[in-house]
């Protein structure tokens, strides 16, 4: 069974949250990812102004019904933000001027740019008063991640009853300092039989070391790989573009802030995660089609 990615912003020099997206454009890098072997993903639209971001998510909506290899790949759409923690840290790469507390009003906007097109999106517990938008999204059979928060303990086990289902990337969206013990990594390790835990598995957002112990505790069969790719995947040095952010990705491919603060992103392919990742975890071919394939799916209700 083929990779399947939840989490992708762009790929080969394309950008899926630039309003310049054409539709070659899309195709180009759909092309790429089947060469990659993908067998479908969820396009990722990050946080900016509602108004950017519906008309992003309608961009993409409609160069998909046009284009056979788009539908195909094209699984659904994964909204990432705007309700998200604003804190430095938490913030990531996200805009914190654009986040917002999270609102049904601005959660159907959003739903409505994309024509039942969304899958999934990751919001902030802590964002979302009373998991009003949280349970909301549940019921309409949309997943629920939380990203780039910092909930206590009793709320993310509340979000989970409410009904949150996902994490997104654990071990980034979060400061590089934190206490030792009490933090948002360990928290959701505490709940991972409850929740899908997804982790970018490049070596850089998280080291090897601490990601084979990381899916110790949250266990094969609940853990998902995500590339979390941006315009420079399976490109080289140069300047690119996340939105209205530039990029400068050096020789280390690594997208990094001008600041040198935060990552932007991955410039990961699933050809480096199948020769590279795997083994350098140690990592069964059974393991990674569980990562890969078949937990994406089955955290998406694809599979049972």
């Amino acid at each position: 069974m083929r990779p399947f990615d939840l989490q992708i912003n762009g790929y080969h020099g394309v950008d899926f949250n630039h309003d310049s997206l054409e539709p070659e454009a899309l195709h180009t890098a759909c092309e790429t990812l089947r060469h990659e072997n993908l067998d479908g993903f969820l396009a990722t639209v990050i946080t900016d102004e509602l108004d950017a971001m519906e008309r992003r998510i309608r961009r993409i909506v409609d160069l998909r019904e046009r284009d056979p290899l788009a539908r195909e790949l094209i699984a659904g759409i994964h909204v990432e933000g705007p309700f998200l923690n604003e804190k430095p840290g938490y913030a990531g790469a996200h805009p914190p001027q654009a986040m917002r507390p999270a609102s049904r009003e601005a959660m159907q906007r959003l739903l409505d740019a994309g024509d039942g097109l969304v899958r999934l999106v990751t919001l902030a517990p802590e964002r979302d008063s009373g998991l009003a938008v949280t349970s909301w999204l549940a019921g309409q059979g949309i997943r629920v991640a939380a990203g780039h928060c910092d909930p206590d303990l009793d709320l993310l086990a509340a979000a989970s009853d409410s009904g949150l289902t996902l994490f997104t990337h654990l071990g980034n969206g979060c400061p590089m300092q934190l206490h030792r013990h009490d933090n948002i990594i360990q928290r959701v390790l505490s709940l991972a039989n409850r929740l899908w835990i997804s982790f970018i598995p490049d070596g850089v957002h998280i080291p090897f070391h601490a990601l084979k112990n990381y899916l110790k505790c949250a266990g094969f069969e609940r853990a998902i790989f995500v590339t979390d790719a941006i315009a420079a995947a399976g490109l080289g040095p140069g300047l690119y573009t996340l939105g209205n952010q530039t990029i400068r990705i050096g020789d280390d491919l690594v997208a990094r802030a001008a600041d040198q603060s935060h990552f932007i992103g991955s410039t990961v392919t699933w050809t480096r995660i199948r020769c590279e990742t795997g083994p350098a975890l140690g990592l069964a071919a059974e393991d990674m089609e569980l990562l890969c394939s078949r937990n994406p799916r089955r955290a998406l209700g694809l599979l049972d």
